[in-house]
């Protein structure tokens, strides 16, 4: 709990627990509120932050959940209540010692809630590539937004990230990376407005998780989101970042 407490405040969290949001707020979120849906949230939470050990020893680690990127300091929206890897970002600064972390949000959705939370923070960096005509529509001050036009594709998409990601590491020199890679980017996700294919954003995967591993820098890996009509697509889509998990660094 004290590491949800180093992100989010006390009434905050305190009114989750004893599920008094006040109904316009809880509206925001988006889910009925529930004990069960409390508990789910600290578990996504816990899980996350259990990785952060894990990608210490190994190198990286996978959260089938997570990816709450828009849960900021003192409420929740779009489907999330508590920021998972904003929580595990701060229990590595407090129970690890580790001094610099570097946020990459590649979900088509800016993650708002982040940029919120680490907004005076120059030891966590956050960087969002997302819909320039997306959720959420006042965007929030990331420590670098780029930002995409509607239909932006595979080599648009690919060539602005192997350009920003090796300079903003080479700048920045993270301890540890949290990677958002949510599969929304793709053509067929139906509030996405990208133009990516599978294989595109299977190459978006596989540049990241490379880079980290090249570079030495521990990586965790939370899911985030994918709405395309098959869900046969977002598995596929959501397996690969496994497969080449598993490929690159066992």
């Amino acid at each position: 709990m004290s590491s949800i407490l180093a992100v989010h405040n006390e009434e905050y969290v305190t009114n989750l627990l004893e599920l008094s949001i006040e109904s316009r707020a809880a509206r925001k979120i988006g889910f009925p509120l529930s004990k069960e849906l409390i508990q789910r949230e600290l578990i996504i939470a816990d899980g996350t932050m259990k990785a952060c050990d894990h990608a210490l020893e190994y190198g990286i680690a996978m959260n089938i959940a997570g990816g709450t990127h828009h849960a900021f300091t003192s409420h929740g929206e779009a489907f999330c209540l508590l920021n998972d890897q904003a929580i595990a970002a701060r229990y590595l600064q407090k129970k690890k010692g580790l001094k610099k972390i570097l946020i990459v949000d590649l979900d088509v959705h800016q993650g708002n809630g982040t940029a919120e939370i680490f907004l005076q923070d120059a030891s966590v960096f956050t960087f969002s590539m997302h819909g320039k005509n997306n959720y959420p529509f006042r965007k929030e001050t990331s420590d670098l937004d780029i930002e995409l036009a509607d239909q932006a594709g595979d080599k648009e998409y690919l060539e602005i990230l192997k350009k920003s990601l090796p300079e903003l590491i080479a700048k920045e020199k993270p301890e540890f990376i949290f990677y958002l890679s949510g599969v929304d980017i793709l053509s067929t996700d139906k509030l996405g407005k990208l133009g990516c294919t599978l294989n595109g954003c299977e190459e978006r995967d596989r540049y990241v998780l490379q880079t980290c591993h090249d570079l030495k820098i521990p990586v965790q890996v939370s899911m985030g989101g994918g709405y395309s009509p098959d869900i046969k697509t977002i598995l596929e889509a959501h397996a690969n970042t496994f497969r080449l998990a598993q490929k690159i660094y066992f």
